[in-house]
């Protein structure tokens, strides 16, 4: 990836691929000698010409570096890092079908990788929240405990964490907290042997005593928000592209954005539809669920929009993929 700047103290404006193969496995390329960082592990992918879109970068810097054709690739991140040489601006595509196999025509070493497993060093430390986000499923879950009983509820959490869920907000907010511990308890219990993450829609100290993994915030909390608990995972609900740049500023681990489509549960409320949906997470700096009257089968759309994945209430707890 080149990260030359054109001129003392210019921003560099990158295109990099988070390229995917069908095991779930990533690529990652080695900077050759006489570059800045030579030897250290980055990304695919390089400089924008003038005139240029990222996308466009994206497709001619793979076929340049690596000899492979794009066929199949969403926006996701943008990522800005302050190195010595250079001010890099990186917008960080997640490629997910192309043709050829990688060949290395600056002579450059590869090597596929396993998200939450990378057994390469040195990586280039602007890289360090893509490969965090790169460890977050594409599902997240919402309970519906109250709706459907919580016997009921517990046993079609087992069955969706069965079928691969790794990812639930517990969000009864309803319930007095002894209720809402109570069923904390039992779906830690569930979710510890598939090594799921529980957040919870509530309070970071309720979180950290119950033993969850993170919280998640209301776009209220999120607005009286002066940072991010320590030791937790933490995400935020988010209605508009203020509420978005809010949470990147925080430097949360993901947000959900929505409603999207319209729900069952709130007939009335205005909906953002994909456009706008698209256009709100355009250059993001941290992942984003969709929300609001998703299914399973809106996962493509909504990575193609530039989301990260689907936050899913009722389709989370019912038969599917």
């Amino acid at each position: 990836m080149s990260e030359s700047a054109a001129g003392s103290g210019g921003l560099v404006r990158v295109a990099a691929a988070v390229i995917w193969r069908p095991d779930g496995q990533i690529l990652l390329a080695q900077r050759p000698p006489g570059k800045a960082y030579a030897g250290y592990w980055e990304f695919p992918g390089g400089k924008l010409e003038p005139g240029e879109t990222p996308r466009h970068a994206l497709d001619r810097e793979l076929s340049e570096e690596l000899g492979l054709t794009v066929r199949r690739a969403a926006p996701w991140l943008v990522q800005r890092f302050v190195y010595p040489h250079a001010h890099v601006e990186l917008h960080f595509f997640r490629v997910f079908e192309w043709g050829g196999e990688p060949v290395g025509h600056d002579g450059q070493a590869f090597a596929w990788q396993t998200p939450g497993a990378i057994a390469l060093a040195p990586l280039l430390p602007a890289n360090t929240g893509v490969l965090r986000a790169l460890e977050l499923p594409a599902i997240y879950g919402i309970t519906m405990a109250a709706e459907l009983g919580e016997t009921a509820f517990l046993a079609s959490a087992q069955r969706a964490l069965g079928r691969g869920l790794r990812l639930i907000q517990l969000r009864e907010k309803e319930w007095p907290d002894a209720r809402q511990h109570a069923l904390a308890d039992a779906l830690l219990a569930l979710a510890q042997p598939y090594r799921a993450q529980i957040l919870l829609n509530g309070t970071a100290e309720h979180a950290r005593t119950w033993g969850c993994h993170g919280v998640h915030w209301t776009s209220a909390a999120l607005t009286a928000a002066s940072g991010r608990p320590p030791g937790l995972l933490c995400a935020a609900s988010c209605h508009t592209r203020d509420d978005l740049a809010r949470a990147g500023a925080l430097q949360l681990d993901f947000a959900v954005l929505g409603p999207v489509l319209a729900t069952p549960t709130h007939p009335g409320a205005k909906i953002l539809g994909w456009d706008d949906f698209g256009s709100i997470v355009l250059e993001t700096t941290l992942p984003v669920f969709a929300l609001g009257g998703m299914a399973h089968d809106d996962l493509d759309t909504a990575v193609a929009r530039g989301a990260h994945g689907i936050a899913l209430r009722r389709a989370a707890w019912s038969a599917g993929p």
